[in-house]
């Protein structure tokens, strides 16, 4: 592997963090979402560092070259992600249909304390 290689995997390493770290700081990503990015920043910088590592688990698992191993270990990353987000997105939308019928059934009861009360002064 090349200078450039090294320095662009530390790059990227130092972007993820960084990034985490600051959508930390403006309460735009919670705490459990922090420490799969945080993981991962961390794994991006050990390769970038012992390049040799993703080769020789490579080689542990029988991939043939180290770039399909990253390939492959990408796609179930984000596959997870896209897990957890549709969970994510079920959750809350059971969450805003249980939220609009509690509204719904709220304002009934200020239309029926409104018409009792009109009915009572007038």
């Amino acid at each position: 592997m090349s200078i450039t290689t090294y320095v662009l995997g530390l790059v990227g390493a130092a972007m993820v963090l960084g990034l985490v770290v600051e959508l930390l700081r403006r309460r735009h990503l919670r705490g459990k979402y922090a420490v799969l990015w945080l993981a991962l920043a961390v794994l991006i910088a050990i390769v970038a560092v012992v390049p040799d590592s993703l080769g020789t688990l490579a080689d542990l698992l029988g991939v043939q070259t180290p770039t399909n191993l990253l390939f492959f270990a990408a796609n179930i990353v984000m596959l997870l992600v896209i897990m957890q987000l549709s969970y994510e997105s079920g959750r809350l939308e059971e969450k805003t249909r249980t939220l609009a019928e509690e509204v719904g059934l709220l304002r009934l009861d200020v239309q029926r304390l409104q018409r009792e009360r009109d009915e009572h002064l007038g």
